[in-house]
């Protein structure tokens, strides 16, 4: 009995923080959502950077939810004026925002046991959309939160990151993405109309061409992506029968 082939699951990332747009922070957390994603089973199909302006947050997040099955964001759910995330995702709902007492439960006694105050700055951090679900935070225990296909977390990598893996198991995942690389150490315009001419053959198969320079001179790495395994690993084969036959490989 054949198996039935994985729909696919699809998600956006909404990064959000006038300190990215500026270059005074440089993002780490792209990268590795983008690996961790592809790794269940889920194509990250789009990454959006937006500042810290609420209409800004709401328009973009409004647009990726309505076009993909999630949209994590991060940044903007600190304990500062400026941190105006978690207000902007109600906004978008249209649902109302307040302390969570869940939040205050397991943020308070962190606080407590390491004889820091419970400050109007950090139970801000404790301000969650009506409806939505808390997302664990292991390192600082201040919580994300997930509403419907919306998943919120912090900008720190650190935390973000555990963030991700906490809310993992509640994924609905897909079709994990096969990738085969061939590596041509020849200059893309040498290439291009023979790589042109496999992905005609096979259309269904995302082909790129990613060019490099090093010692030893210009080359390409050739790309092949696709859910089906199969697909992928015949393409690469005719690929690669079509370098040799012009002494490319």
């Amino acid at each position: 009995m054949m198996e039935t082939p994985k729909e696919l699951v699809t998600a956006a990332m909404l990064v959000i923080g006038d300190e990215i747009l500026s270059g005074r922070t440089k993002d780490k957390n792209i990268g590795f959502v983008a690996d961790h994603l592809t790794a269940i089973g889920i194509q990250l199909k789009e990454v959006r950077i937006v500042p810290d302006e609420e209409d800004k947050i709401v328009a973009g997040l409004n647009a990726l939810r309505a076009s993909y099955n999630y949209v994590f964001t991060s940044g903007g759910i600190g304990p500062t004026h400026d941190d105006i995330t978690a207000d902007a995702v109600a906004k978008a709902f249209g649902v109302g925002i307040d302390i969570d007492p869940l939040a205050v439960a397991v943020m308070r006694p962190h606080y407590e046991s390491r004889g820091v105050e419970f400050t109007p700055g950090r139970m801000r951090m404790a301000r969650i959309p009506s409806g939505a679900a808390l997302v664990e935070n292991s390192v600082s225990k201040a919580p994300g939160f997930m509403l419907e296909n919306v998943i919120v977390m912090a900008g720190v990598p650190n935390i973000m990151q555990a963030m991700v893996l906490a809310v993992t198991p509640v994924l609905r995942t897909g079709a994990k993405m096969v990738s085969r690389t061939v590596t041509v150490r020849r200059p893309e315009s040498e290439i291009a109309e023979l790589f042109a001419g496999v992905q005609k053959e096979f259309p269904d198969v995302p082909m790129g061409s990613y060019p490099f320079s090093d010692e030893g001179g210009f080359g390409a790495n050739l790309v092949l992506r696709g859910v089906d395994a199969g697909r992928v690993e015949a393409a690469e084969g005719m690929l690669l029968r079509r370098l040799k036959e012009q002494g490319m490989v």
